[in-house]
């Protein structure tokens, strides 16, 4: 009977650790000039997740600080335009240069998370993010409303990366 518990407790934390691993391929751009990245962009569309949940005409600013690190300040209105307006205040840093799509940002003291640049427009218009989970996805654009030919170019590198699309909450922007 022990035997028989001991076999089906290893049986369920083998098959609970291979569903939880991810088919997401993370891998980030080859190139990214934090320079030209810089500035205002828009959230077209996320995840959906605690944190920005009812949110709509976000926003996320970026701006290279004096030590190298990045301020990011996002923000956006509950549940309309008239709702409360909400900002968070963060830093971003990068912290291997031999990967320069890869970032970690901030918003509580120490506690980084992944910010992974998984496809950007050779003009720095749109961007795909996300991070080690499958549970992050954002496309951010420089202007409030992207051309279909783009959306839908940033949806097909989602989709090929292996992210579900149809989980994608398109935020409204004035």
């Amino acid at each position: 009977m022990k035997k028989m518990v001991m076999s089906l407790l290893c049986g369920v934390s083998i098959f609970g650790c291979s569903a939880c691993r991810s088919t997401i391929d993370t891998t980030t751009v080859p190139e990214l000039d934090l320079e030209q990245f810089m500035g205002k962009w828009y959230e077209i569309a996320r995840f959906d997740h605690s944190f920005e949940r009812g949110l709509v005409g976000c926003t996320a600013d970026y701006s290279i600080q004096p030590d190298n690190t990045v301020k990011v300040v996002n923000s956006g209105y509950k549940n309309d335009f008239n709702g409360k307006f909400k900002q968070s205040v963060g830093k971003a840093r990068r912290p291997n240069d031999a990967v320069p799509g890869q970032l970690e940002v901030s918003f509580f003291l120490w506690f980084y998370s992944d910010y992974n640049v998984l496809y950007l427009a050779p003009d720095y218009e749109y961007v795909l993010i996300g991070s080690s989970s499958d549970k992050y996805l954002w496309i951010l654009s420089r202007t409030a409303q992207m051309e279909p030919e783009a959306k839908n170019k940033v949806l097909t590198v989602a989709k090929e990366r292996g992210y579900d699309t149809d989980k994608l909450i398109w935020v409204s922007q004035k």
